[in-house]
């Protein structure tokens, strides 16, 4: 169903039975999927791909262009997928010619007023609080929960199933699994809790707690630790993705405890 009071560019896209809300506004070049809810007063703006089942509160504006000076007017998107929810006043600016595109994977909640810059790769089954930041080309892997008021710097990575903690300013890359708090950002330890609700077993979450205190507690420098950790801990696909995730990191990781 779509609302006499909306406007709707009659080249986008848009499966029949989403929903649209008075008074939003539909671009051109706009691909909305199946069974998706645009409540009122949202903006979806050209280059964005929207999938099934989605919803979208007010205030919201999504594939506006970059808040980037490099910015030349090139063709990009944003793309975001299947049963996420966007709450009020949220941003997500289309990318640059960087990546071309920003996405936001399936099953995510992006709560109000949160901004999501060009070129930022989020991935699925994520939860962001309000008023979160992402500068331009930040990379959210799967099941990552960042609290409110978080604020990421520009090519910062985040693994899969990060916690960070409130009003953190993230300005390296976050290994997968761990929980980060402090000023400046810190290791804090494992995110035992989540991983646990997510069916990982009790062995799996002290293994990997076992690899983080090698590279964060015992006072070794990373190379000496992936080089224990490499040789000692456990086969699992969880310690590769915590290694090669480390040596791909030529920015550097957030620091241990201090």
């Amino acid at each position: 169903m779509k609302q006499a009071l909306a406007y709707i560019h009659p080249e986008a896209k848009i499966a029949e039975n989403v929903v649209i809300e008075p008074f939003s506004t539909i671009y051109n070049n706009v691909e909305i999927g199946a069974g998706t809810w645009i409540g009122p007063h949202v903006t979806i703006m050209e280059g964005a791909r929207i999938g099934k089942n989605c919803k979208i509160f007010p205030g919201s504006v999504i594939s506006a262009v970059p808040q980037d000076l490099k910015f030349a007017g090139e063709e990009t998107t944003t793309e975001i997928g299947d049963n996420t929810t966007i709450r009020e006043f949220v941003t997500i600016n289309r990318g640059t010619k960087d990546r071309y595109k920003t996405t936001v994977g399936s099953n995510c909640l992006i709560m109000a007023s949160v901004h999501i810059a060009h070129d930022c790769s989020l991935g699925s089954n994520i939860i962001i609080a309000n008023s979160v930041n992402l500068a331009g080309h930040v990379q959210v892997a799967d099941f990552v929960v960042l609290e409110g008021l978080v604020a990421v710097q520009q090519f910062v990575k985040i693994g899969a199933h990060a916690f960070i903690t409130g009003a953190s300013l993230v300005r390296k890359n976050v290994p997968p699994f761990i929980k980060a708090g402090r000023e400046p950002l810190s290791y804090v330890g494992i995110n035992s809790v989540g991983l646990r609700r997510r069916g990982f077993s009790n062995e799996l979450v002290l293994q990997i707690e076992d690899i983080y205190r090698t590279i964060y507690v015992k006072g070794y420098n990373v190379t000496n630790a992936l080089a224990i950790v490499e040789m000692e801990a456990p086969a699992s696909k969880e310690k590769e993705q915590i290694l090669n995730f480390i040596r791909e990191s030529t920015n550097g990781i957030m620091r241990g405890i201090s």
